[in-house]
């Protein structure tokens, strides 16, 4: 997303930041060829349905992610791992569709893509909450998954960074039963972090003093080689097919929802300046439907 400033040039937000370091950053417009609309986590109304299609039907609700196609045909993809397809992926914005077109994003009045990529909303849980859970759900569900947090109760669970990302590794702890401390530089996430969160404890990392509480019983790890014993540092970059729908299925059945704040598309570059004053809590959700009505 950006928020232009003077002449050509604009601010930008951005979960991966190539710097290393956290956005805003600045970057310079240039000319392009095709019209792209942006925007992935898109959730909708499915209007038509291709002949073969069998996962859905018109009137079902559906939502997409990052990536919205793959070979199909390698390894990783006959395996389920669709994200890590060895031919790469076709982004759901500014990628190549297999027709040759660009892919347009989101912020759109219909979007086309294969039933393989596309994930069931369930009736009972509501359109605009299951967004958020399309790259920032599902990017910390799946880790927790695979290191098996969800059948580990009472054992200790860090969250640093208390944004649309950590709210929801949050949430996702405390319905694991783990017990859940929020690391954050900002002392005004505390009061969320424990009262509307429900974490059982807070630490203000910028403060010395408690974070020397925490870290000296284990001072010892500071000293291991990452490449001895048998700890390890792993990434994750949003989520396969059968984890995504696992993570939809898993809000919808313990009522779990993201923090979100529902706007009309007119209010997109005051809600950017918001974004930059770090006035969000936690997600916003643009209505596309209602914003073009």
């Amino acid at each position: 997303m950006s928020l232009q400033r003077k002449g050509e040039n604009c601010v930008g937000w951005a979960a991966r930041d190539e710097s290393g370091f956290l956005s805003p950053f600045s970057l310079g417009r240039r000319p392009t060829n095709k019209t792209i609309t942006n925007r992935h986590e898109i959730v909708g109304i499915v209007k038509e349905v291709g002949a073969n299609v069998s996962k859905f039907k018109v009137g079902d609700c559906a939502g997409v992610v990052t990536y919205l196609d793959t070979c199909r045909d390698c390894n990783y993809c006959n395996e389920g791992l669709e994200v890590h397809c060895s031919k790469g992926f076709t982004l759901t914005i500014n990628g190549i569709d297999v027709d040759g077109n660009p892919t347009r994003g989101g912020y759109s009045s219909f979007v086309v893509v294969h039933e393989r990529y596309c994930y069931k909303i369930p009736e009972n849980y509501p359109p605009e909450s299951a967004a958020p859970l399309l790259c920032a759900g599902i990017t910390v569900y799946t880790p927790m998954m695979q290191h098996k947090m969800n059948a580990q109760p009472g054992k200790s669970f860090g969250v640093i960074g208390l944004g649309g990302l950590g709210h929801m590794a949050v949430k996702f702890g405390k319905a694991f039963g783990l017990k859940v401390t929020v690391l954050s530089t900002s002392l005004s996430k505390k009061d969320d972090a424990l009262n509307l969160l429900g974490a059982d404890e807070f630490i203000l990392s910028s403060d010395k003093e408690q974070m020397d509480v925490h870290v000296q019983p284990k001072r010892a790890l500071l000293m291991l080689r990452l490449d001895a014993g048998t700890r390890s540092i792993a990434g994750s970059a949003v989520g396969t097919t059968k984890p995504t729908q696992e993570t939809i299925d898993f809000c919808a059945e313990h009522k779990i929802y993201p923090e979100i704040e529902l706007i009309p598309i007119q209010y997109a570059n005051e809600a950017l300046e918001r974004l930059e004053k770090s006035d969000l809590k936690y997600r916003f959700v643009i209505d596309i439907a209602n914003s073009l009505n």
